[in-house]
């Protein structure tokens, strides 16, 4: 269940400028300290696309061990630079790795960084990744799938375990071209309380992030589509199976027993990504770092221990060459 002490405020915040507009960021803790003590950096990858970072938020308490945690919203949403009149093709997935590295180089830890991508995020952290860049250190995957053809089949298999009355409200405006209704919203909630977040009331964070998304959907209709399961969009075809064995630091993949990122759709990351760890949280669906947010948060913070270590198990130099 969530924890229920406050969340870490932010240490630091700013923005980082871009051609297309501002990308605001959060940092817990600090990060040369981090860094000299032999910590790399979180660097935590938000869904959607288009969901801003403050469902992800209660991730800033492994700043606790030492290690500093950045938040950020992807450009057209959040506090970030909305631009709802853009030209859907600004809307790629290179304007988002770009994006990426420029905020890496605007904090110094381009080279030593470790990655948490969530959902959209991971897909994201993965493309990053898959680049071989000499900074990353880590990648924890969490709900995340690793082609949208595979989300798309397991989410359909899904969804024919609803209630046959909800299927078939959503088949009907999904063929009428009429999903902006309150029915269809409706009826895709019970996919959600089944697959995405199975609390309620949502926590305070979440509930902010729905509330954003909701006044402002640009990125998430156009890449995406209506829902989680009329995947329409930019994103209907992409995958990266084929680039997994690129993939050259520790992987960790995470998702929850009745994660709408269903095993089928994880099951390459650890087929062709060479020592990837997968864990399963079995009372979660797409959001264990909420649902079980003690067991998700020690898992990650045990992987990315093991990230500072090097393969002889001995504690890497710190960029400063102090003793970790």
């Amino acid at each position: 269940m969530p924890t229920t002490r406050p969340l870490p405020p932010a240490t630091t915040e700013g923005w980082v400028e871009s051609p297309h507009g501002r990308t605001w960021y959060r940092i817990t803790g600090d990060l040369d300290v981090s860094r000299a003590r032999g910590h790399a950096p979180l660097v935590v990858l938000h869904g959607g696309p288009g969901f801003p970072h403050d469902y992800l938020l209660n991730i800033a308490r492994l700043a606790e061990t030492g290690r500093a945690v950045v938040h950020y919203d992807q450009l057209g949403c959040g506090r970030s630079t909305h631009l709802p009149d853009a030209d859907p093709s600004l809307w790629t997935v290179g304007l988002f790795l770009d994006e990426l590295d420029v905020l890496l180089a605007r904090l110094g830890i381009t080279e030593d960084h470790t990655v948490l991508g969530q959902s959209w995020g991971g897909m994201l952290a993965t493309e990053h990744a898959v680049r071989r860049p000499a900074g990353l250190r880590g990648l924890v995957l969490a709900d995340t799938p690793a082609s949208m053809p595979l989300w798309s089949s397991g989410v359909a298999r899904l969804r024919r375990a609803l209630p046959r009355e909800v299927q078939e409200v959503l088949d009907r405006h999904e063929a009428a071209g009429t999903t902006g209704s309150p029915e269809y919203t409706e009826a895709a909630q019970a996919f959600y309380d089944r697959h995405l977040l199975r609390i309620e009331p949502y926590p305070p964070e979440v509930a902010s992030s729905f509330a954003q998304w909701v006044e402002d959907p640009t990125v998430y209709r156009t890449m995406v589509g209506p829902s989680e399961f009329d995947v329409i969009g930019t994103l209907r075809d992409w995958s990266v199976v084929d680039r997994l064995a690129s993939v050259g630091v520790p992987v960790l993949v995470l998702r929850g027993e009745q994660d709408e990122a269903t095993a089928e759709s994880v099951a390459p990351f650890a087929e062709f990504i060479a020592g990837a760890q997968l864990r399963v949280f079995p009372e979660s669906s797409h959001m264990p770092h909420i649902e079980q947010e003690a067991a998700f948060r020690d898992a990650v913070a045990a992987f990315l221990a093991k990230c500072d270590v090097d393969g002889k198990g001995v504690k890497r130099p710190s960029p400063r060459g102090e003793e970790s």
